[in-house]
């Protein structure tokens, strides 16, 4: 039996244990030392000015290409950097990265192992998965000091808004936490060490909704954690229901990993009787962004630098496609990476008082729903190709409710294999009731804007408009 096997024979009493351990292991990765020192360092940095904050970007770029540069293959042809400039820094910083060209994805995908730094023992890179947002899954490496850092910038949005670091949570992730054949609840579990419960986001049907609706009334927490799309689907439900949170129940929401809508900012803030802070971030550990009491993406400028491909320009913004380059990690530097992502960043400063980069929108990832014939409603199913690296690209497609269209553009290692496990991994988050279509193509069609869909549910959209419409 497998360990996923196990855990869903488990009673869930165990199941809660399993979950305790899981999120004490996750939290000696992420609350380390270095964790505790940059958070006390950019706490008081954040309130500095932004000529301090171009001065501390420019010591950790120097240090990042110099490193790049010595180090990673990739990066060994080019020039060293150039002096740092410590009359005007954001001139050096400009010189500093005009050395460098703009880093495509396909550049990665051709040879993501000339990416990592040979300075750094095999033992102390962990690998994970890039974010997919093109619905490919790549290879990446990072050091604990990379993962250390981007809950530092996480935890800095947090303490600012009166949030502690073990206060009690709600979190709606992409976990298989509940047993898709579970037909009762709860459709939750509990990290007890971490003062966390973790809601299933493959249970939430009509008839079970009010079930997560008693929970949220029920349990104590201080904030709740997750992506919009699950928070828009059931703050509706509680909206049409007649039961919001009450007032001062929760302290705030973060939103994360999808693009947060206008529509489900109203609407989530409403039910949950807390303001919403957004988070503008990649598994590429390359930018991060979090939003202020205002509404706007402050640029952690500790953490990275964001470039603008100016394509669109007035006297308030400049707007157009991404460059970001992340200091944290050092074991896979990405410098100048084309994200795929399109930003809207201000002229002016934020009204907040936060110094520094500061960005009206970004445009990321905006999935549908998809609908299972049993009236589930499934958002953010990108999850399923970041184990598939067999997988090119894909895409789900939904036209009716009692089928799905699996699109992929295999790679030459796609066998019978690994279309059973994809089928498998499809089917642990959709359940067994939906008829599920898969497609071979050469290369998957992009949006007229030239951006990728992760899923496009014709079903879900639909029903969304309508829901939004009552």
């Amino acid at each position: 039996m497998t360990l996923d096997g196990l855990y869903a024979a488990m009673p869930v009493p165990l199941q809660n244990l399993a979950c305790t351990w899981a999120g004490y292991r996750r939290a000696r990765t992420r609350f380390t030392p270095h964790f505790h020192r940059r958070l006390r360092e950019w706490q008081e940095s954040g309130r500095s000015s932004r000529e301090r904050l171009h001065g501390i970007q420019q010591e950790r770029l120097f240090a990042l290409a110099s490193r790049a540069r010595r180090h990673v293959p990739h990066y060994a042809k080019l020039a060293l950097p150039e002096p740092r400039c410590e009359a005007d820094p954001q001139r050096g910083i400009e010189a500093m990265l005009a050395a460098f060209p703009v880093l495509e994805k396909a550049d990665y995908r051709v040879d993501p192992e000339s990416f990592i730094a040979a300075d750094i023992p095999p033992r102390r890179l962990l690998k994970g998965k890039t974010s997919g947002t093109t619905g490919t899954a790549l290879p990446l490496w990072y050091t604990p000091e990379a993962l250390a850092e981007e809950y530092a910038a996480v935890w800095r949005l947090r303490t600012s808004v009166g949030i502690g670091l073990f206060d009690p949570h709600f979190s709606f992730g992409g976990q298989l936490l509940v047993p898709m054949a579970q037909a009762r609840p709860p459709y939750w579990r509990t990290n007890a060490w971490g003062r966390q419960t973790l809601f299933s986001l493959y249970h939430m049907t009509r008839a079970n909704l009010p079930h997560y609706i008693d929970a949220l009334h029920a349990i104590p927490a201080a904030y709740v954690q997750g992506y919009p799309s699950s928070l828009h689907l059931l703050g509706r439900a509680m909206l049409d229901a007649g039961r919001p949170l009450p007032a001062g129940k929760l302290r705030a929401i973060f939103t994360s990993s999808e693009s947060l809508l206008a529509f489900q900012r109203e609407t989530i803030e409403h039910a949950f009787a807390a303001p919403i802070f957004d988070r503008y971030g990649t598994s590429e550990f390359a930018v991060s962004m979090t939003a202020c009491r205002e509404g706007l993406l402050h640029v952690d400028m500790e953490f990275g630098i964001v470039e603008v491909e100016i394509e669109e320009e007035n006297e308030h913004f400049v707007r157009g496609p991404l460059l970001v380059t992340g200091f944290a990690n050092d074991a896979t530097p990405f410098i100048r990476y084309r994200i795929g992502d399109v930003g809207t960043r201000a002229k002016r400063p934020c009204p907040c008082g936060r110094p520094g980069d500061v960005f009206l929108d970004v445009d990321g990832r905006i999935e549908d729903y998809v609908v299972t014939p049993d009236g589930r409603w499934i958002g953010r199913l990108d999850h399923i190709f970041k184990e598939q690296l067999d997988v090119a690209e894909a895409q789900i497609v939904q036209e009716t409710p009692e089928a799905i269209e699996v699109r992929i553009v295999p790679r030459p290692s796609f066998d019978a294999r690994a279309e059973a496990g994809l089928i498998k991994e499809i089917r642990s988050r959709v359940g067994d009731q939906i008829r599920i279509e898969l497609v071979r193509l050469q290369e998957i069609p992009r949006e007229p804007n030239g951006k990728f869909r992760a899923v496009k549910s014709a079903v879900g959209r639909q029903m969304g408009e309508e829901g939004n419409n009552r």
